[in-house]
C-alpha cells in the first residue's frame, strides 16, 4: 500500500470515529461498459497532435513557436525582446542550464528559490515567467505544471508574461491521459508534485454584452514554445 492510500485510510478513519460512525468502507472503482473518452484522437500521431494543439492555441489567445532544443536560446532571446522583457523568472530546473536556454538574452533572471525571503515578491515583479511544462492536452491548449518546492506555480501565474516550455513528446491527446499518468504516478509512489495547475492560454472574461477581456487575472499574453526533439 503506498503511502498517500496509507495516509488517506488513515485520516479518513480518525474522522469517522471521531464523528462517532463506522469505519468507512473501501469504496471499489467501478467498470464502465462505455468509456468514449478513449478513443478522441486514440491513433493520432504525435504530429497530428501537434497540429490539434495549435489549431486549438489560436482559439485561447496563445501563440505557438516550434523549434529544436539547439534553437531554444534563440527563440527565448527574441521572444523576450518582442515582449520588451527586462526581467524573467524562471524555475529552478536543470533544463534550463543543460539547453543553455538564458545564454542570449539581455533580461535580469530569477532562479526560484523558496528559501529566499522574497522569492515571490521577486516572483511578482518579474515582467516574463518561464517554465517547461510536465504535460500538455493537445484537445484543449493545455498546459500541465507539477509544482513542487523548486517549481513554484507562482512562476506561471504572477508576471503579466508567461512562456511554457513543450517537450513534443509530452503532448497527450486530452485530460483523460493526463489524468491516467498521474494516477499511475501516485499509485507507484513517484508522483512530487504538491499541486497540479492545468493552463490553457490567459484567462478570459466577457460581460453580458460580451466584450472579451484577455488576462483578467494572472498573466495578459502567453506563449507555448514545442520543442519538436524532446
Amino acid at each position: 500500500m503506498s503511502e498517500q492510500i496509507y495516509n488517506r485510510e488513515s485520516f479518513l478513519t480518525s474522522l469517522a470515529q471521531n464523528l462517532g460512525r463506522s469505519t468507512p468502507k473501501t469504496v471499489e472503482r467501478p467498470t464502465w461498459k462505455h468509456q468514449p473518452q478513449w478513443q478522441i484522437l486514440k491513433n493520432a500521431s504525435q504530429d497530428e497532435l501537434v497540429t490539434v494543439f495549435k489549431k486549438q492555441c489560436e482559439t485561447i489567445h496563445t501563440d505557438v513557436i516550434e523549434t529544436e532544443s539547439d534553437q531554444l536560446a534563440d527563440v527565448i532571446h527574441e521572444r523576450v525582446k518582442s515582449y520588451n522583457g527586462k526581467s524573467i523568472s524562471a524555475w529552478k530546473d536543470e533544463r534550463f542550464h543543460q539547453y543553455d536556454i538564458f545564454s542570449k538574452t539581455d533580461a535580469t533572471i530569477h532562479k526560484w528559490d523558496p528559501r529566499m525571503k522574497d522569492n515571490v515578491a521577486q516572483t511578482e515583479s518579474a515582467d516574463i515567467g518561464i517554465t517547461f511544462c510536465d504535460l500538455a492536452l493537445a484537445e484543449s491548449g493545455t498546459i500541465v505544471l507539477f509544482s513542487n518546492e523548486n517549481q513554484g506555480r507562482s512562476v506561471s501565474l504572477l508576471p503579466t508574461t508567461y512562456i511554457a516550455l513543450v517537450p513534443k513528446s509530452l503532448i497527450v491527446p486530452r485530460m483523460s491521459q493526463a489524468t491516467r499518468k498521474i494516477h499511475l504516478l501516485m499509485k507507484e509512489g513517484e508522483f512530487p508534485a504538491t499541486c497540479v495547475n492545468f493552463i490553457s492560454g490567459p484567462s478570459n472574461s466577457a460581460d453580458i454584452e460580451m466584450n472579451l477581456v484577455v488576462g483578467m487575472h494572472g498573466p495578459i499574453r502567453t506563449t507555448y514554445v514545442v520543442i519538436s526533439n524532446l
